[in-house]
């Protein structure tokens, strides 16, 4: 059995409770704490030296980290990875917008705004993070307009890697009234089976 560890208000662990749940795979949630030191234990450190969150232990001791590369593994195989090689190329290429130009800015600003109360020291940095914020929906907004979902007409990895921070934006403060195919994009994805919403 699969043992996953991750914290489920964190976007990046939730990603890894969607694709587990959606596929049904056996497995085990370890439910850690990214904000009380539990990632940074000897026992962790020695699992992950990198004292991140998710990862993933199989049953014969090996590991692996970082949620996009995890969602990969968990999900090869399966209908949330096309097998026609553009569109897999197209997913790989949201997922590493996701990583690059989505996730640091809106899940930064979310972290300031949810988990530190908007420190007056930080405030510049939260409304610079929403520039490139925003300049990663309207780029999302533009692609959903003439398609279902980020590769076309198949749900992926994409669209869970992008949901994940996406559906929580206004929890760094973005108004995603400004965005309306995003919003029907939004409500797809949590139409699809073996969806699961993320604690609160």
């Amino acid at each position: 059995m699969i043992t996953a560890y991750g914290d489920s208000m964190s976007g990046n662990c939730y990603k890894l409770q969607l694709v587990l749940n959606m596929l049904d795979v056996d497995h085990l949630w370890q439910e850690m704490s990214i904000t009380n030191g539990e990632t940074q234990t000897p026992e962790f450190l020695a699992k992950n030296p990198q004292g991140k969150i998710p990862l993933i232990e199989l049953d014969d001791g090996r590991v692996l980290s970082e949620s996009n590369a995890i969602m990969g593994y968990l999900a090869e195989g399966s209908d949330l990875i096309p097998t026609d090689t553009f569109s897999k190329a197209k997913m790989y290429q949201w997922m590493f917008f996701e990583q690059y130009n989505h996730e640091p800015y809106i899940a930064v600003a979310r972290f300031i705004q949810l988990y530190l109360g908007l420190p007056e020291d930080r405030l510049a940095e939260y409304h610079s993070l929403h520039v490139k914020g925003h300049k990663a929906l309207a780029a999302m907004e533009a692609e959903l307009a003439w398609q279902p979902f980020l590769c076309g007409s198949q749900f992926t990895l994409a669209d869970i890697a992008l949901f994940a921070y996406t559906h929580v934006a206004h929890q760094g403060g973005f108004d995603l009234a400004h965005y309306p195919q995003i919003n029907q994009w939004l409500i797809r994805i949590k139409q699809q089976a073996g969806f699961l919403p993320m604690e609160s």
